[in-house]
């Protein structure tokens, strides 16, 4: 556990000094949060209301619990479509973090020393793991914490509120984000143990954002409806691939053929 706290703290102190590395850190969650708070004061007043008396569209009667008028349940569809921004941010935030994670310290030449090292290779990527996805993960439930208390201050209806803070997104937002990051962060350090520049390092590891992209555009066209089964279905499938990714992670770090072919 010591090994893993040195190379925890090694990473830190390395990573934060890019600054691009930490306006992704810094900068996603805002905007993020942001977006949604935004959204809701702006359909919250009374225009927004007066705008919406009408017969509600099937996809509000979808996802919006009875006794809802057209109004409330418009702030429960849209900022609906934007929670999947929260599932987003810990698979984004580590990819660059993760990237330069090994690719970074070669074009440094850290990687040499750290590989002569007793530490093992598990030891090795659990710690890079953890220095990439803590952050992240960190980073999205302050984030959330902030939307919480911002929707708290601005919404006036119990319904939307409830609705806003069902058990669906509190399992998205606390257990499937963090299994995404795991996810991110093991296929970037493949990715970054594969290849010699940073660059294209980041950009192949962005792959990984791809399938969620395509699920949040697919709700927004109405394709999809995210529910609870599926967000539950969501956290299973993770589990098993961030079992099989970190071994993979394991079997291709071959730290001799990393020194000798990057020389």
């Amino acid at each position: 556990m010591r090994k893993i706290k040195t190379i925890i703290k090694k990473e830190w102190m390395q990573v934060f000094k890019n600054k691009m590395v930490l306006f992704s850190t810094l900068f996603l969650p805002l905007f993020f949060t942001a977006l949604p708070l935004v959204i809701l004061g702006v359909m919250g007043g009374e225009s927004a209301a007066e705008g919406l008396t009408g017969e509600m569209p099937v996809e509000f009667i979808k996802i919006c619990p009875a006794g809802m008028n057209a109004a409330e349940c418009s702030q429960v569809f849209i900022v609906t479509q934007f929670m999947l921004l929260f599932m987003m941010m810990p698979l984004i935030i580590p990819v660059s973090i993760a990237a330069y994670s090994i690719v970074g310290e070669k074009t440094t030449r850290s990687l040499e020393p750290l590989l002569a090292t007793p530490i093992t290779t598990f030891e090795l990527l659990v710690g890079k793991n953890l220095a990439a996805a803590t952050p992240a993960i960190l980073a999205t439930w302050l984030g959330f914490a902030v939307y919480a208390l911002g929707a708290y201050i601005i919404v006036d209806s119990p319904q939307v509120l409830k609705a806003l803070f069902n058990p669906m997104w509190l399992i998205a937002v606390i257990v499937v984000g963090p299994l995404m990051a795991i996810l991110s962060v093991n296929f970037s350090l493949i990715v970054s143990s594969r290849v010699t520049d940073p660059r294209v390092a980041e950009q192949l590891s962005a792959i990984v954002i791809l399938p969620l992209l395509l699920v949040f555009f697919a709700q927004i066209s109405g394709i999809i409806l995210i529910n609870q089964q599926m967000v539950l279905l969501m956290g299973l499938i993770l589990i098993g691939l961030d079992v099989l990714v970190l071994y993979l992670a394991v079997r291709l770090f071959q730290r001799e053929n990393i020194l000798t072919r990057w020389k």
